[in-house]
């Protein structure tokens, strides 16, 4: 029996991050401007020395799946892999996912055929970098049945999460979703000092949320799901209800960390990459993030102005700025173009010299500032996308481009014609 088998949830609509997600699943949505969600989950995983991994999908699977059949595959000698299960009709039934738990449920006949002690269940559109190890190691030396990974959290940003409080060991002995008042929130703190931070931080971050990563043993997990279908949901349903029964652990961790599924969270975790030294590093020798192999050459630049940037390969800057911003992988700007504060997913593919139609890229002159350009996207002439108005939310009529948080963000395979100015 293998030590660990990791189930990666896919997610439902995604609809905060809407237009990211109106062609693809969150895990789907490009990220670093050559990654995409679903890797950073994967990557901990291989980096943990977890080789059997499930991911779970349902809505707009199309995108996610094949990004997964075409990057991660094990030798002929390895017994791992990564499987994609989605939701299907069975002799048995079947649904739609309801949720979480639900999900894990009913893809158990597949999950269950690779026996494990223990598996991990994790969400696929956080970021961060863990070494689940020490999760393990933390779970089998506390004796515990459920263990929950925790991140210390402000009084402000608890009320958007699901907060766990423990006792002195550790031991989670309360289970809160998103607590309403302050009252609620005071009930909830915890001495976080006693995880390792310091006085400060234990001050400024006095409660405990919950990441969505959890690991069960296998038979408890099982036991937990045949329990009671009306139980949905992870954070919701089942680790609440198994406090009084189980031994639940708290693990605290205390990297980097962040809840990117809403436009402007996903808009600043990825230009804070752009630091000199951010928070969160894709330069890590001994825990990379993986994606699919591109050959593609480097990134080419002829007479342009770079200031604070990460170009992806395959881009071509011409006479061009390019200013705290990301370029995706095949992004290509013309002459004269200035993109500002922006992330530009790139394209798939490379037009021909011959192609008809609008041309995928910053056209000539344009002026892109504050904004996500979603794939294969076509920003023609002299066009200027800096919201001059300052608007918080909109939605462009022809569904061409959307704001949301103040974020310009034109859609995957969108088009904006010459001389558009918003």
């Amino acid at each position: 029996m293998r030590e660990t088998t990791a189930v990666i949830l896919g997610g439902g609509r995604g609809t905060r991050l809407f237009p990211l997600t109106k062609d693809r699943s969150k895990p789907a949505v490009p990220f670093a401007g050559k990654y995409r969600m679903i890797d950073i989950p994967i990557s901990n995983c291989i980096n943990s020395e977890i080789r059997r991994i499930f991911v779970l999908t349902m809505y707009q699977s199309a995108s996610l799946n094949s990004h997964i059949s075409n990057t991660y595959r094990f030798d002929h000698f390895s017994t791992g892999f990564v499987g994609i299960l989605a939701a299907e009709q069975t002799a048995r039934g079947g649904t739609w996912f309801r949720g979480t738990a639900d999900a894990v449920r009913q893809e158990w006949v597949h999950i269950s055929g690779h026996p494990s002690r223990q598996t991990l269940i994790l969400s696929g559109d956080h970021l961060y970098r863990m070494d689940y190890s020490e999760l393990k190691r933390a779970h089998v030396d506390s004796g515990a049945d459920v263990s929950v990974a925790a991140y210390p959290v402000t009084r402000e940003d608890a009320t958007q999460m699901g907060v766990v409080k423990t006792d002195q060991t550790g031991r989670i002995v309360e289970f809160v979703e998103k607590p309403e008042n302050e009252k609620a929130i005071r009930q909830m703190e915890v001495e976080t000092a006693a995880f390792g931070l310091s006085s400060s931080e234990a001050k400024r971050r006095p409660l405990l949320a919950n990441m969505g990563v959890y690991l069960f043993n296998t038979p408890v997990l099982e036991e937990l799901l045949r329990r009671d279908s009306a139980h949905t949901d992870f954070g919701r349903h089942i680790i609440p209800s198994t406090i009084e029964d189980f031994h639940v652990q708290a693990f605290c961790f205390q990297g980097y960390w962040a809840d990117i599924g809403t436009v402007r969270a996903f808009y600043e975790a990825n230009l804070e990459l752009i630091s000199h030294v951010p928070a969160f590093s894709l330069f890590d020798p001994i825990m990379p993030i993986y994606t699919h192999p591109r050959f593609l050459p480097g990134a080419k630049l002829n007479r342009a102005s770079v200031e604070c940037a990460i170009l992806c390969e395959g881009s071509i800057v011409d006479e061009a700025l390019v200013r705290d911003s990301i370029l995706g992988v095949r992004t290509r700007v013309r002459p004269g173009a200035k993109i500002e504060s922006s992330l530009v997913m790139g394209a798939d593919f490379y037009q021909t010299h011959d192609a008809n139609g609008p041309r995928i890229g910053i056209g000539e002159g344009s002026h892109v500032k504050r904004a996500i350009i979603d794939k294969n996207s076509c920003i023609g002439r002299d066009v200027q996308l800096i919201n001059e108005r300052g608007l918080v939310e909109y939605d462009d009529p022809e569904e061409r481009f959307y704001v949301r948080d103040g974020i310009i963000v034109v859609a995957k395979d969108g088009v904006i014609p010459d001389g558009f100015v918003f």
